[in-house]
C-alpha cells in the first residue's frame, strides 16, 4: 500500500484503487491543491477506482459540491471510476436545500461498501486471527 499526502489529506493505494476523504477543514486553496494531486495520481497510478470518504465532512457548501462533481469528471475522464461514500443526512440535506445536484458522482452508504462496489472485498479471516499456525 502507498500512501502520499497533499495539503494535510492522504491518498492511499490500494491495488488499482486509490482511497482518500475529505475534512471540514480543507480550505479553497489546500481543495484545489487536493484536486490536482488527485487528479496526478490516478494518471500516474493507473487507478482504475478512486473511492472519496466523506464521513466526517459535517457540512458542504456549493464550493466543495462543485469540487466533487469536478473530480468526478476528471477521473472519469481518466479512465476511473469514482465513488463517494459515507454522505451525513445533514450533509445530504443541505445539498437538497441548496439545489444542488451531485450529477454523475456515484454514492455509497460507507467506506466499506463503497471499497465493495469498486470491486474489493474483504476474504474470511483464518481461525484464531491473522498469522494463526493452528499446528503450533
Amino acid at each position: 500500500m502507498r500512501t502520499q499526502q497533499s495539503g494535510g489529506v492522504p491518498i492511499l493505494r490500494l491495488g488499482d484503487v486509490l482511497i482518500t476523504g475529505l475534512l471540514n477543514e480543507l480550505d479553497d486553496k489546500a481543495a484545489l491543491a487536493f484536486t490536482d494531486e488527485l487528479t496526478e495520481r490516478i494518471a500516474s497510478d493507473r487507478a482504475s477506482g478512486v473511492l472519496i470518504d466523506i464521513s466526517r465532512l459535517e457540512m458542504i457548501d456549493s464550493f466543495v459540491a462543485r469540487m466533487l462533481m469536478e473530480m468526478t469528471s476528471m477521473a472519469r475522464l481518466l479512465g476511473a471510476r469514482v465513488i463517494v461514500a459515507g454522505m451525513r443526512p445533514a450533509v445530504a440535506i443541505t445539498l437538497v436545500e441548496l439545489g444542488l445536484e451531485l450529477d454523475g458522482v456515484e454514492t455509497a452508504l460507507n467506506a466499506e461498501r463503497g471499497i465493495a462496489a469498486l470491486g474489493w472485498h474483504q476474504g474470511p479471516r483464518p481461525p484464531g486471527g491473522v498469522g494463526h499456525d493452528p499446528t503450533r
